[in-house]
């Protein structure tokens, strides 16, 4: 039988024992992650170590990358905001390759598994929340308190503007997850009716063109998500930095 889920299956590498009670093991995510970013590092480091006035191929890309990123950061933070950059850039990165090496075959997809971009919303909003408060101490809170609004309107905004910064990180890791997750699935999903319909004979056979170009649509729009969903994740990254720059409404 053919198992959608099957490709999102953490497996052991190494296992690395139980210290303390807590079961440690390098795994094929663990794997893949640090393949991610060996990639990015050694793509990076190729593509400048030669840097000319007439960049060539691999040159250019990183300069598109590097100036993508930062007119991102500049649109959305302002100026000041590209302190943050190097931030920024190596979260854009990472979603964006670890996207794009998950859809070659037999690999893995890093980005589908929740607890991996939860992390990645996490040390987002735990940037904003740590640099608000030590760049504007009890100022900083202000960011729920909307400007404007009536004093017996305001206890409810308040709660709002909480709740509402409370589920950034929720929508932030949930949005990569699930558009990875579906497509993925989706891909597989009809993958195997090729292969069932295939293998019913002549009819079965031509029945079987119809899932084929449907797989080969959903992989350019996958394609498609995987580069969007890197840049919604950057650009979302930015206007939440920004707020810890400017927390006044």
């Amino acid at each position: 039988m053919i198992d959608p889920i099957h490709q999102f299956q953490i497996h052991k590498i190494v296992d690395l024992g139980a210290p303390g009670g807590v079961q440690l093991a390098f795994t094929n995510s663990a794997a893949f992650m640090f393949g991610i970013v060996a990639l990015i590092f050694f793509f990076l480091t190729f593509a400048t170590r030669g840097r000319t006035l007439v960049p060539g191929r691999i040159q250019s890309m990183a300069e598109m990358s590097y100036e993508f990123v930062a007119s991102m950061v500049r649109s959305t933070a302002g100026n000041e905001g590209m302190k943050f950059f190097p931030l920024v850039f190596s979260l854009f990165m990472f979603v964006l390759v670890a996207n794009f090496v998950g859809m070659i075959p037999y690999t893995f997809t890093v980005t589908s598994h929740l607890i991996v971009t939860a992390a990645l919303a996490l040390i987002v909003i735990l940037t904003v929340i740590i640099y608000g408060f030590v760049r504007h101490g009890t100022h900083f809170l202000h960011l729920f308190v909307p400007s404007g609004v009536p004093a017996f309107l305001l206890p409810f905004m308040v709660v709002i503007e909480v709740i509402s910064f409370l589920s950034r990180p929720i929508s932030l890791s949930l949005r990569l997850f699930a558009n990875m997750l579906a497509g993925h699935i989706a891909m597989k999903v009809f993958a195997g009716f090729i292969v069932m319909m295939s293998a019913s004979g002549l009819f079965g056979l031509l029945g079987g063109a119809l899932p084929l170009i449907m797989v080969v649509a959903l992989t350019a729009l996958e394609f498609l998500v995987a580069a969007l969903q890197a840049y919604v994740f950057a650009v979302l990254t930015c206007i939440y930095l920004n707020d810890a720059l400017h927390p006044g409404h």
